[in-house]
C-alpha cells in the first residue's frame, strides 16, 4: 500500500473544473515533485492535501487513513510557503518553537526540538535574531526549521525558492536534497521550475489543465515522455519537436526529415518497441522528438554506435554556455538546438556536420500528440 494515495481526485470552483481525476500513489520516502505551467493546478492539489481546500470528488489517503474531512491540525503534515510567513515580532527560536507551545509542549522539549533543528539546518548561530534582519535563504531555512519540528508524516512545500536569487535557488535545491536523504521524510513540492523538479525528485506528476501528463522518475520524464507536452516542458533546452515522416528505408523503418534547400534527410530508426510501432505510420506524417544531447559535433558522439547518423545543416546561432555551446539550427523546417562541445567548430550561417544519436529518438502522434 502507498504512503500517500490520491485517487480519482476532482476539483471544481463553481463551475470550473481544476483538478480532474488525478490518481497518484507515492511510497514512504519519496520526493513527489508537482511540475507544470501556472494555472495548472499544482498549488491546488498541494492545498487539497494539507486541508486548506476541500475535495469535490475522489479520495485521499494518508499512511492508509482517508484524510477527506479531516482538519488540517489532525493529518500530520507540515506545510513551508513560498512567503515564508514568518512572525516577524518573534525571533527566529520563537517561530521554530510557536507551534509546539501551542499544542502544550513542554519548553524543555521545544528547547532540544528547537536545537536540533537548528544544528540541522545550520542556523544555530540566527536563533536570536528577527526575520527582518535575516537573508531570503536564511528564512527559508526558519521556515523549513518551522516544519522539521513536528515531525509530520508529510511535508509539503509551495515552491519555496521562488523568491529567491538564481546562485540561492541553487544552495538551497542543494540543502533540501541533503535534507530529503538526512531524513528520509515523505516531501511533496511543487514548483513550475522543471529543472528543479528534475533535480529534487524521486518521482515526478506532470500537469497540464488540471490533468496528469505523467507520472514517473526523472529519468522516466526525461527520456520518455508521454506526450509532446511533457516533451517540450521537461529538460532545459527542450526536446525538439521535429516535423517528419514515416518511409521505407534500406535497411528499414526510416524517418525523413524535409529540407527547404535540399534532399531530405534520411535517418533509419533504431531496432525494437519504437519501430515496430512507427511501421504502423508508414507514409504518415510524425513529429520527431530528439534531446539538444542527441544532435552533437563528431567530436562530442561518444561510443559510436550503428544509431549514430552524420547530417549537415546550416549553423543560424551559436550560444556558449561555458561546459558546452549550443547551435540552432535549421531542420525539418523548425529550429532545433543542438549541444555540442565547448570548442566546437562551428559558425553562425554555415553549414556544419553534426551526428544524430537515433538510439534515442521518440516519435509522437501529430494529432493526439501522444507518444507512439
Amino acid at each position: 500500500m502507498a504512503f500517500l494515495e490520491i485517487d480519482r481526485l476532482v476539483k471544481r470552483f463553481g463551475l470550473t473544473e481544476v483538478l480532474r481525476g488525478i490518481d497518484l500513489a507515492v511510497e514512504e520516502g519519496s520526493f513527489l515533485v508537482l511540475v507544470g505551467p501556472s494555472g495548472c493546478g499544482k498549488s491546488t492539489l498541494l492545498n487539497i492535501i494539507a486541508g486548506l481546500e476541500t475535495v469535490t470528488q475522489g479520495e485521499i489517503r494518508i499512511d492508509g487513513r482517508r484524510v477527506n474531512e479531516l482538519h488540517p491540525k489532525d493529518r500530520d503534515i507540515a506545510m513551508v510557503f513560498q512567503s515564508y510567513a514568518l512572525y516577524p515580532n518573534m525571533n527566529v527560536e520563537q517561530n521554530i518553537s510557536f507551534g509546539m507551545e501551542m499544542r502544550g509542549v513542554p519548553k524543555a522539549e521545544r528547547d532540544k526540538a528547537v536545537q536540533e533543528v537548528a544544528a540541522l539546518l545550520q542556523i544555530g548561530q540566527l536563533l536570536k535574531r528577527r526575520p527582518s534582519q535575516l537573508s531570503g535563504g536564511q528564512r527559508q531555512r526558519v521556515a523549513m526549521g518551522r516544519a522539521l519540528v513536528r515531525h509530520p508524516k508529510i511535508f509539503l512545500f509551495d515552491e519555496p525558492l521562488s523568491n529567491l536569487d538564481a546562485k540561492l535557488r541553487v544552495e538551497m535545491r542543494t540543502e533540501i536534497k541533503k535534507l530529503h536523504q538526512r531524513l528520509d521524510a515523505t516531501i511533496v513540492y511543487v514548483t513550475h521550475d522543471q529543472i528543479e523538479a528534475m533535480t529534487l525528485a524521486s518521482r515526478i506528476a506532470v500537469m497540464r489543465g488540471g490533468v496528469l501528463q505523467q507520472f514517473g522518475t526523472p529519468r522516466e520524464v526525461y527520456e520518455d515522455p508521454a506526450n509532446t507536452f511533457v516533451a517540450g516542458f521537461m529538460g532545459s533546452p527542450s526536446m525538439n519537436l521535429i516535423p517528419a515522416t514515416v518511409v521505407e528505408g534500406a535497411g528499414g523503418v526510416a524517418i525523413s526529415i524535409e529540407r527547404a534547400e535540399a534532399a531530405p534527410i534520411q535517418l533509419p530508426l533504431a531496432d525494437g518497441a519504437v519501430n515496430g510501432r512507427a511501421r504502423q505510420y508508414l507514409r504518415r506524417p510524425v513529429i520527431l522528438g530528439l534531446r539538444p544531447e542527441s544532435i552533437t559535433d563528431p567530436g562530442a558522439a561518444e561510443a559510436r554506435t550503428a544509431h549514430h547518423h552524420q547530417i549537415e545543416c546550416l549553423v543560424e546561432v551559436t550560444e556558449p554556455t561555458g561546459p558546452d555551446t549550443l547551435a540552432v539550427i535549421r531542420l525539418g523546417g523548425i529550429e532545433a538546438t543542438a549541444r555540442l562541445k565547448a570548442d566546437a567548430d562551428v559558425t553562425p550561417d554555415a553549414p556544419a556536420t553534426f551526428v544524430v544519436d537515433m538510439a534515442k529518438a521518440v516519435l509522437f502522434d501529430p494529432e493526439t500528440e501522444a507518444r507512439i
